[in-house]
């Protein structure tokens, strides 16, 4: 059986990207804005990966803004090609309109571009030292993420021993204000005799 092909279109910006996937017939198969940030990216890469077949990816910048894109593709093995934005603004008036936002079209115009041109687009080669640079970044980002579960985990077994109640109403995972009283006051006594204008006070100048 033939492996499915799928090309991804991504419209590069600033603080977030646009990416549409089609098929080998130019059907769209996912449209989708995301933030340029490591994790979404990654969770991006991940969820393309997941409609199957073997993708092409083609970005239509390679400015400081795409860095981190072409960077966590490249470290997940994905060859990218590239389509200038000046060929993307003169193919995009070939295509009709029916997506609501700019991003999106040009974002299918690249994918769709992709597909019927294919080797006639360069492949890009980010730079060694900015690959090992980022990589070297986001490992110590993972590290730290890691350190602060471990912290948590044995926050939490140490207030099981002196409360378990507080334990099941401290939230350390989705309220960092919660880690600043603890900081400050261990114990269910501690927190009672402090007073709640106390408490509001310590929070807000802790930026709680």
């Amino acid at each position: 059986m033939t492996a499915v092909q799928l090309w991804a279109g991504v419209d590069v910006g600033k603080e977030h990207h646009w990416v549409c996937v089609v098929d080998d017939h130019g059907a769209v198969v996912l449209s989708r804005k995301f933030v340029n940030d490591e994790q979404q990216i990654r969770g991006l890469v991940s969820d393309v990966d997941k409609l199957g077949g073997q993708v092409s990816w083609t970005v239509d910048l390679t400015t400081v803004y795409a860095t981190l894109l072409l960077t966590v593709l490249a470290d997940a093995g994905k060859s990218v090609r590239y389509l200038a934005g000046r060929q993307v603004w003169q193919a995009s008036a070939t295509y009709r309109g029916g997506e609501a936002k700019t991003d999106a079209k040009d974002a299918r115009v690249i994918a769709d571009q992709s597909r019927m041109r294919g080797a006639d687009l360069p492949v890009l080669h980010p730079g060694d030292d900015v690959i090992t640079e980022l990589r070297m970044l986001t490992a110590h980002r993972t590290d730290l993420v890691a350190d602060r579960t471990r912290t948590i985990n044995r926050l939490r077994q140490q207030l099981v021993a002196v409360c378990p109640a507080l334990e099941r109403a401290a939230q350390l995972t989705q309220d960092r204000g919660w880690v600043v009283l603890l900081a400050r006051y261990q114990r269910p006594k501690a927190i009672r005799q402090s007073g709640l204008s106390r408490l509001t006070r310590v929070l807000a100048d802790a930026g709680a």
